[in-house]
């Protein structure tokens, strides 16, 4: 997911190189979004995996 979020960022900088500003804010739009749900998955998978690392002892 975040390949292909400085995929889409990449696409940005190229559109707005050349002068296509619709592009490149649809392109950083899509960037921006799959960037703040890789960090999301990021920091849901991380609490999960200090969760279930945890042995419950009696």
């Amino acid at each position: 997911m975040l390949r292909w979020a400085l995929i889409f960022f990449i696409i940005a900088i190229i559109a707005a190189f050349f002068g296509f500003a619709g592009v490149a804010t649809a392109a950083a739009s899509i960037a921006k979004l799959l960037f703040y749900l890789f960090i999301a998955i990021a920091v849901i998978m991380l609490i999960a995996g200090l969760l279930a690392g945890r042995s419950i002892t009696r």
